[in-house]
């Protein structure tokens, strides 16, 4: 029982190991960097072939598809953000379909790719980079530097200051006003951050214990539960695309 629960503990801390160069805050886990810009590379090129080829005669599914992602996206945009701003929509757009391609690597059998990784000298290799706080807390705190970009550029730097220190409780409560935006500031990337990855995290450890049992168990639960996964990893792409709108909305908001 010992050996038996030890192996499926160094299973489980295995595929849980990024595999990374230098230690501490300055370590770099490549395989989340590798299939970061690889799935934005493929995202890139989907995009390009369709527009490309792009006809108005009778579209293939490659165009259909591209359409009705762009369609969807303009909508959320229009229903969303109050301002006008061209890089919004191609923003959301962006943040959509390259989340939902980190997503959808957790579909991706657990042991296939790490186990062709092994075969060419690769220790450990982390395929999900929604599941590496990494590269969701790197695109919440990007959104929050264009939300300050933005709040600046729309409003004038001395609008800004005072909108911070006098929102909302007035002038004569200058420091409550600060040290609420600041908890607001912070909670905005930690909230997107930490809902992206605690998710696709949950989501990439069950399928994990799913693989230590049985093979007939293994396709008995296996199926339901992707199913179900689908729903979860689009679910968390509309979210984090839709409150990155709303957040950029409100930068363009006078007060």
């Amino acid at each position: 029982m010992s050996e038996s629960g030890h192996s499926a503990t160094g299973y489980i801390v295995h595929h849980l190991t990024n595999l990374k160069v230098g230690e501490g805050f300055w370590a770099l886990h490549i395989d989340t960097l590798f299939f970061s810009a690889s799935l934005g590379a493929l995202f890139l090129w989907l995009f390009m072939k369709a527009a490309k080829s792009a006809t108005s005669d009778v579209p293939g599914p490659l165009q259909n598809f591209c359409e009705i992602m762009v369609d969807f996206v303009d909508t959320q945009v229009k229903d969303s953000f109050h301002g006008r701003n061209p890089v919004i929509a191609p923003l959301a757009l962006t943040i959509f379909v390259w989340v939902f391609l980190w997503n959808t690597m957790d579909l991706v059998p657990v042991d296939l790719l790490p186990a062709i990784a092994g075969l060419l000298g690769i220790p450990y290799l982390r395929v999900v980079p929604s599941t590496d706080l990494n590269s969701t807390f790197g695109m919440s705190i990007s959104v929050l530097l264009l939300v300050y970009y933005y709040s600046i550029k729309v409003k004038g730097p001395a609008h800004f200051t005072m909108e911070v220190l006098t929102h909302p409780f007035g002038k004569w409560l200058m420091p409550f006003n600060l040290l609420l935006r600041i908890v607001e500031d912070l909670a905005k990337p930690i909230s997107l951050g930490l809902r992206l990855f605690g998710n696709l995290y949950a989501g990439e450890l069950i399928f994990i214990l799913i693989a230590l049992l049985p093979w007939w168990i293994q396709f008995t639960l296996g199926w339901p539960w992707a199913v179900f996964h689908i729903l979860v990893i689009t679910l968390q792409a509309f979210i984090f695309m839709v409150l990155t709108i709303v957040y950029l909305s409100m930068a363009h908001e006078d007060h």
